[in-house]
């Protein structure tokens, strides 16, 4: 297992700002912040993204940051559409929908979205595009399924995180036949820990995080531990919102049979590693103890019964030490209490031609410390796996980093900046 640098080198509640080649550090300041959702949680982004400055990584690679299309508001998730150079952009509140065509900038806010709920930490979340690429080499001969997370309430005035997809329909610029293909119940008083990233996976099943909706009594029956709920889990569906058959709970009485793992508090980034095919997630921590998961079959990975992390304005542990328990996987990458945290987001391995410095790194957003992580991966699996975290990118503009994608042609670097009024942004080598 890999572990930050030690404490002297990460301040809790610290951003430090090194000229040429700034590294920045930023902590978990309160339970607002953890998530940094909130309209103001005290983070203001200063930055302009129709800047365009040549910056370098430590790697070596050089790139120019270019500002794409127009000013976003509040964005959530990216996704590109295959075999076309179409980008479709959730916006957490209002909660729209933006197909993006990021050759000419032109856009459209699609129709057919569902009605959401933004209070606190919700809205229109996370965005996943599936095509059934086997029957046809033309984009234009099958269907473009479009899933998106969401939360909505019930009419008690409670929320879930909903899971729903539609049909793109390019010429009546909406999604048809939208419908809601599942729900993580139960429903809650509550507007915080979503959780909400969703990914079709190499076995062409959708998964998708849910958070453990703020929950705060630690302990062994905390929800996150309860499979009797959705809570604090990876779920796994078939492309319809159905249960697998294989899924690793399915015989069980006492699970849900749509968890895959549980024991998480809130992880909002997952992609896929593509040397491995294993799924991989960011999940932020109660104060620091921001983690790095490999998703395992099955695995429970502890939360609140084992973590890095302590209670809000203490220096107490929530729980044990991951590693003093064998019932549940360990992170391959973790923060400790007074070390700043990385609040994490969206996040992406980097499989592209145009940075061969980058290829196989790991990219998540830092939403309070307001930079791109970029981290080098060797290796596979829990217990073999080496992670190393390099210096960060794009550290001196004040930007939130949302989420971060990989357009697959170009192999340019997209990133979404959470804020009311910027441009998302791409990495272009120079």
């Amino acid at each position: 297992m890999t572990v930050p640098p030690p404490d002297d080198t990460r301040r809790h509640a610290l951003q430090l700002l090194f000229a040429g080649g700034a590294f920045a550090l930023a902590g978990c300041l309160s339970e607002d912040d953890d998530d940094h959702e909130d309209d103001d949680d005290g983070h203001e982004n200063n930055g302009d993204a129709t800047d365009h400055p040549t910056s370098d990584d430590s790697n070596g690679a050089t790139f120019t940051v270019e500002s794409v299309g127009d000013d976003r508001t509040r964005p959530w998730g990216l996704a590109f559409v295959p075999k076309t150079t179409e980008l479709l952009v959730t916006e957490r509140d209002p909660g729209e929908l933006i197909l993006l065509d990021y050759e000419d900038e032109s856009e459209t806010a699609l129709d057919g979205i569902p009605a959401v709920d933004a209070g606190g930490q919700g809205g229109l979340l996370d965005v996943a595009v599936y095509t059934d690429e086997t029957n046809s080499e033309s984009d234009d001969e099958h269907e473009v399924w479009v899933y998106l997370t969401y939360s909505a309430e019930n009419g008690d005035g409670e929320t879930a995180t909903h899971l729903g997809r539609g049909r793109l329909d390019r010429d009546g610029n909406q999604l048809d036949e939208f419908e809601q293909i599942h729900v993580a119940e139960p429903f809650e008083d509550s507007t915080g820990h979503y959780g909400s990233r969703v990914i079709v996976g190499p076995d062409e099943q959708l998964y998708m995080t849910t958070g453990d909706r703020q929950f705060k009594n630690f302990g062994p029956e905390h929800i996150s531990q309860d499979t009797t709920s959705e809570y604090g889990a990876t779920l796994r569906l078939e492309l319809d919102g159905s249960i697998p058959d294989d899924n690793p709970f399915v015989d069980d009485s006492d699970v849900q049979d749509g968890i895959y793992s549980y024991g998480h508090r809130n992880a909002q980034g997952m992609t896929v590693r593509p040397e491995t095919e294993e799924l991989w997630q960011s999940e932020h921590g109660e104060e620091d103890g921001d983690e790095l998961n490999i998703i395992v079959e099955g695995g429970n990975y502890g939360w609140p019964l084992t973590h890095t992390g302590c209670q809000y304005g203490t220096d107490d542990p929530v729980g044990e030490r991951p590693e003093d328990r064998d019932d549940v996987v360990n992170p391959v990458y973790y923060w400790e209490c007074t070390t700043g945290g990385f609040p994490p987001a969206g996040m992406t391995f980097y499989d592209g031609e145009a940075f061969p410095d980058w290829q196989g790194d790991l990219f998540v957003g830092n939403l309070a410390g307001q930079y791109l992580g970029h981290f080098t991966v060797d290796g596979e699996g829990v217990d073999d796996v080496s992670v190393e975290e390099q210096e960060p990118l794009l550290p001196d503009k004040g930007w939130r980093v949302r989420d971060v994608a990989v357009e697959p042609d170009s192999g340019e670097l997209y990133v979404a900046i959470d804020d009311e009024s910027q441009p998302l942004v791409r990495l272009v080598p120079t």
